[in-house]
C-alpha cells in the first residue's frame, strides 16, 4: 500500500451502510491519532529515513571519536599545551555540526517528498482540515528524532570518553549531562526547523538550501559585523542560540544555555507557525 493510500484510508467511509450514520462513523471519522498513524507509516515507507538517521547517528558518534582519538594523540606530545582550554564533552560531541545537516534534510524530505509526487493531495484530501497533518508529521518526527538523537549524543560521550580515558570527564560533572541531552534537543529542533521549511516552500531543494543558508552561512556573516552590533546580534543567531545548550561551559558574551535554546525553539516554532498559515491558505 502506498503512503498516499495510508492516508487515504484514515478518512473514508464516514457513514454507515446506505448512507446512514452509524457504528462506521467512529471507526473511521478523522481523528488526530489515526493521522499520526499514517504520518508514522510514511516516515518509514521512505528509504531515505533510514538512510539518513544512520548517517546522522553515525556522524554523531564517529566524528566524535576520531576527534577525541585526535585530542588524546595531540596531548601525548612532549610540551603540549592542550590541557588549558580542553573540553573533553564538547570534543566528544563535535559530531553534533554534521549531523544537523543530515537531520534537517530529513524533516525537509518528510513534507517535499509529498509535494515532489504529488501525493500531498491525497493526504489533504483525506485529512480536509489540514492542519493535522502538519501536527502529525512534527509529531512523529519529533519524537523519532529525540529518542534517536538523544540516544546518539549519549553513546557519542561515552565512546569519546573512553577514548580520552583518565583526561575525560562524567555525565556527573557540571553541565554535562545537560550538554549531552541538550546535543540531541538541537538536532530535534533543527529537524523540526527543516519540516516548517518543507511546509512553507513545498520544494526540496529550495528548503535545503534554506536550512542550510540559516545553520551554516548566518553565523559566518555574523563574524563580519561591527563589533558594536556583534555583541547584540551574533548570540541570537539560530545556531549560535540553540547550540549553546551544548556548552558545558558557554564562552563570554554567549546567552545562558537554556535562554539559547528557548529563543532556538522560537526560531522552529514561528516557522511551524508560518507554515500552518500557509498549509491553510494555499492550494495543495
Amino acid at each position: 500500500m502506498s503512503a498516499a493510500n495510508v492516508t487515504a484510508n484514515v478518512a473514508v467511509n464516514v457513514t454507515g451502510p446506505r448512507g446512514t450514520a452509524g457504528p462506521a462513523v467512529d471507526r473511521h471519522r478523522v481523528t488526530q491519532g489515526r493521522v499520526l498513524r499514517s504520518e508514522w507509516i510514511k516516515l518509514w515507507s521512505l528509504r531515505s529515513t533510514v538512510y539518513t538517521l544512520v548517517a546522522a547517528v553515525g556522524t554523531t558518534i564517529g566524528a566524535g571519536i576520531l576527534l577525541c582519538a585526535f585530542l588524546a594523540g595531540q596531548a601525548a606530545l612532549p610540551g603540549s599545551r592542550h590541557d588549558a582550554l580542553f573540553d573533553p564533552a564538547g570534543a566528544s560531541l563535535r559530531g553534533v555540526s554534521l549531523a544537523q545537516l543530515a537531520v534537517g534534510v530529513l524533516g525537509v524530505l518528510l513534507v517535499t517528498a509529498e509535494y515532489s509526487t504529488g501525493m500531498i493531495r491525497a493526504t489533504l484530501s483525506a485529512v480536509p482540515r489540514r492542519l493535522p497533518v502538519l501536527w502529525a508529521k512534527a509529531g512523529v518526527f519529533g519524537v523519532v528524532a529525540a529518542v534517536l538523537m538523544i540516544a546518539a549524543s549519549a553513546a557519542a560521550f561515552l565512546c569519546g570518553q573512553a577514548v580520552l580515558g583518565e583526561r575525560g570527564t562524567t555525565l556527573a560533572a557540571d553541565g554535562v549531562a545537560r550538554a549531552v541531552a541538550g546535543a540531541g534537543l538541537y538536532l530535534t529542533v533543527v529537524g523540526l526547523l527543516g519540516v516548517g521549511l518543507g511546509f512553507i516552500l513545498r520544494n526540496t531543494a529550495g528548503a535545503v538550501a534554506t536550512l542550510f543558508g540559516l545553520l551554516l552561512v548566518l553565523p559566518t556573516l555574523g563574524e563580519v559585523l561591527p563589533t558594536g552590533w556583534a555583541r547584540h546580534v551574533v548570540p541570537y543567531l539560530p545556531p549560535n542560540a540553540g547550540q549553546v545548550i551544548m556548552s558545558v561551559h558557554p564562552a563570554p558574551g554567549d546567552l545562558a544555555p537554556w535562554t539559547g535554546f528557548a529563543v532556538f525553539c522560537g526560531y522552529a516554532a514561528a516557522t511551524i507557525a508560518v507554515a500552518a498559515v500557509l498549509l491553510k491558505r494555499r492550494d495543495a
